[in-house]
């Protein structure tokens, strides 16, 4: 049965390199990794002859018939498409019309085919320059996936084309992105150099899925040879914030951890006090949380008000710990609690564009916001139960309750403000149960 486009189009590759026959001697041969071949069988003089055209679709059906039907018309005359082919020359004693067909021939299908092969060339080259997959990995997976890709491209656009963008990406190295981190140093912009690493390594992150390389050299570079920040001098921006936490609820990492560090965020909580909680210290129904004195830093006992996003993280949470006593119980032990390192391994694997920070900047990032928004400083210190000192300390014995949790509820819908998208949604969903807003 003669061959179809579609037929064409569908064969898929097997193990083993095998025919599939058109007419007149003409076949395509299906290559293991996926290459389809036109070759063509003659004969001439007696004896059998196979000579290759190129691949599908560079030569579409109907042109592989023409070159099948040229050949086979050169061999009826006694010349061999393949000797052509290899550049044999036109025997001296041929007649003028079968020269003319010879010379007809090679022009056609033998420098025609090595200038097509030549622009495929140059055309596979071109696309896996640094701008062009760029470009491409922007379009595809960056802008889609984030909220401000304006930042990304203007990394791209502003430093990383235009020293890169003509080298093919599988060729850029270590040295490569060192050069754009420190000349972005040198401007004075450290935090920036960071970002422009975090996005080249989750360019190349995309490039080696798509064959395109096999190492990521932005990933060789670890984060601190750019640039660090105390973690005394850091409190995420409001959009920093919501960066954050949209990249914590796209990533992959568990449910429990990803409601987690949004509870640290909210709670205003050290990162023990909330993987070591119990249930037995949580009320729903009364929105409160009373952490035990031995388990805080100063060894008294901290009341923390929930707001109503809290209340319905944790009774989310209450659903996925299996009927452990602790809220965030150990996958292989229901009666221990996650490693104290667990949610800091998941900070360090997210791709987002934010500055170097650590989880206890979650706290000052709340007491940062909530003084600027202009609540009492007292009630703030008491949220991160710190001890107030002096002689002010002796008299404000008082807890703020009332305010605290006022407070709070502010802080939790500020927050929920900048994870909003586009569209005014909140895309972490309702949690557990749906929270109605103030």
């Amino acid at each position: 049965m003669a061959l179809t486009d579609t037929k064409l189009r569908n064969l898929k590759p097997g193990d083993k390199a095998y025919q599939e026959a058109d007419e007149g001697g003409l076949f395509v041969e299906v290559m293991p990794g996926g290459a389809k071949v036109w070759r063509l069988r003659y004969r001439l003089a007696g004896k059998q002859e196979k000579v290759t055209l190129g691949d599908y679709p560079t030569y579409f059906l109907g042109e592989a018939r023409t070159w099948r039907d040229d050949c086979k018309a050169l061999a009826g005359r006694g010349l061999s498409p393949m000797a052509l082919k290899r550049g044999d020359p036109v025997p001296d004693d041929a007649a003028p019309a079968v020269k003319e067909m010879a010379q007809a021939f090679v022009r056609n299908w033998c420098m025609k085919a090595v200038e097509r092969a030549k622009a495929k060339e140059a055309e596979a080259k071109a696309a896996d320059t640094l701008e062009a997959f760029a470009r491409r990995w922007y379009a595809e997976i960056a802008e889609p996936a984030n909220s401000s890709p304006r930042n990304i491209k203007r990394i791209l656009d502003k430093d990383v084309i235009p020293a890169l963008g003509a080298k093919q990406i599988a060729d850029v190295t270590v040295t490569d992105i060192l050069a754009i981190t420190d000349k972005i140093k040198n401007r004075g912009a450290d935090q920036m150099a960071l970002q422009t690493r975090n996005v080249l390594k989750r360019l190349f992150a995309y490039a080696i899925a798509r064959e395109k390389t096999t190492f990521n050299p932005a990933a060789a570079i670890e984060a601190k040879f750019i640039a660090q920040a105390k973690s005394r001098d850091v409190a995420l921006t409001p959009e920093e914030v919501g960066r954050l936490l949209r990249a914590i609820y796209q990533s992959s990492m568990k449910r429990a951890h990803k409601l987690a560090l949004h509870l640290l965020i909210l709670c205003m909580v050290r990162k023990s006090e909330l993987i070591e909680a119990k249930w037995e210290e949580i009320d729903l129904d009364r929105a409160e949380w009373s952490i035990p004195g031995e388990r805080m830093k100063k060894d008294k006992p901290h009341l923390v008000p929930l707001s109503r996003q809290v209340v319905a993280m944790f009774e989310e949470l209450k659903g996925l710990a299996s009927g452990s006593d602790w809220v965030f119980p150990s996958r292989g032990d229901l009666k221990q609690p996650i490693a104290k390192s667990t949610l800091n391994v998941a900070v360090r694997a997210l791709e987002i564009e934010v500055r170097d920070f650590v989880i206890h900047d979650f706290r000052r990032t709340a007491s940062t916001h909530l003084h600027e928004a202009g609540f009492n400083s007292d009630w703030i210190e008491k949220a991160l139960a710190h001890e107030t000192k002096g002689i002010r300390g002796v008299y404000n014995r008082a807890q703020y309750a009332d305010q605290r949790r006022e407070m709070l509820q502010w802080w939790a819908d500020f927050v929920d403000s900048q994870i909003q998208d586009g569209c005014g949604q909140v895309i972490i969903g309702p949690f557990g149960k749906a929270y109605r807003a103030a």
